[in-house]
């Protein structure tokens, strides 16, 4: 490994417990900076709910830590608004988020409209879909931000397992986000969920980066928040484990695509040359392709959104 990154692995690498709640909550108090927890939800209303009632239980009504808990919904056909609010969210569809701007589906969408909708001056985003969910996880990856203040932005790691087996989760970071890393931005290799949903930031890093509207929107903020504020403002905390919902394959491989682009993308600023992707599923006449656009936009720095600098005036 890289030496700059095993540097980086031994002063940039936390567990949660090394930070008691009462000594991230001492330095709220003392920094008065706010925090807000963002949700993209999509379809999650077997999860979501426990999800926010652990946030609003364990970290709003036993201690101050968080001060807004936001679901954005991004087009959800079940019943994961009205779950979300009966327990306590504040939910908000993505379209009604900047309508002067047509939304485009994507998860990266939905995180970058939330800096229109929050006002923390850290924002923590957590996935909707985990099962078994604590509130170690908020903590544990705001913790560092508000404890210190050479920090910018902190990924969440832990164990992903997958059908009873332990650390065999994450596909796709093990066989195309981490090999690009290793190759490209070496100085990244120490991250162990580089893809991982659950991180927070500073507000002031969040609103200079550009957003990948889809799934290279882990990638290309981590990328992107390396060569504005350096390795030494990025960290990661050990949560414990994390247990989800997992995709198929084909799933995964337009995942990937997905994040081989924002890659490409970042190595020349260039453009695919097929900007799409075929896949093969048995039908009755044999294997029968599908062809998958991958989402070629990223949105610009919230920065540069006149409702957003209008929005900081007021």
């Amino acid at each position: 490994m890289l030496e700059e990154a095993e540097r980086w692995l031994r002063t940039r690498s936390w567990s949660a417990v090394d930070r008691p709640l009462h000594q991230i909550l001492a330095a709220k108090q003392r920094t008065g900076q706010s925090v807000s927890v963002v949700l993209p939800a999509l379809n999650e209303e077997e999860t979501v709910g426990d999800i926010v009632a652990i946030i609003r239980h364990d970290l709003m009504q036993q201690v101050p830590l968080v001060d807004e808990i936001v679901v954005v919904d991004s087009g959800s056909t079940d019943r994961t608004s009205e779950v979300a609010a009966a327990a306590g969210a504040s939910v908000v569809h993505r379209d009604e988020i900047l309508p002067r701007i047509p939304a485009v589906p994507g998860k990266g969408e939905v995180l970058w409209r939330s800096l229109l909708v929050t006002s923390g001056d850290i924002v923590c985003f957590i996935d909707a879909d985990l099962k078994e969910f604590s509130s170690d996880f908020v903590s544990g990856i705001v913790g560092p931000l508000l404890t210190n203040p050479e920090v910018d932005l902190v990924k969440g790691m832990y164990d992903r397992p997958l059908g009873g087996a332990a650390g065999q989760g994450g596909r796709v970071t093990e066989l195309m986000a981490r090999p690009l890393l290793n190759m490209h931005w070496p100085q990244l290799a120490g991250f162990v969920q580089p893809l991982g949903g659950e991180y927070a930031a500073r507000r002031s890093l969040l609103e200079q980066l550009p957003f990948p509207v889809g799934y290279g929107v882990e990638l290309g903020m981590l990328i992107d928040a390396l060569h504005l504020v350096g390795l030494d403002a990025l960290a990661q905390v050990d949560v414990g484990v994390r247990k989800h919902r997992h995709q198929d394959g084909q799933a995964l491989g337009r995942m990937s695509a997905a994040i081989y682009r924002t890659a490409q993308l970042r190595l020349a600023r260039g453009h695919l040359i097929r900007p799409s992707l075929t896949q093969f599923e048995r039908g009755e006449d044999g294997f029968e392709p599908r062809t998958y656009s991958m989402d070629m936009e990223e949105r610009p720095p919230m920065v540069e959104i006149a409702e957003y600098a209008t929005r900081k005036v007021a």
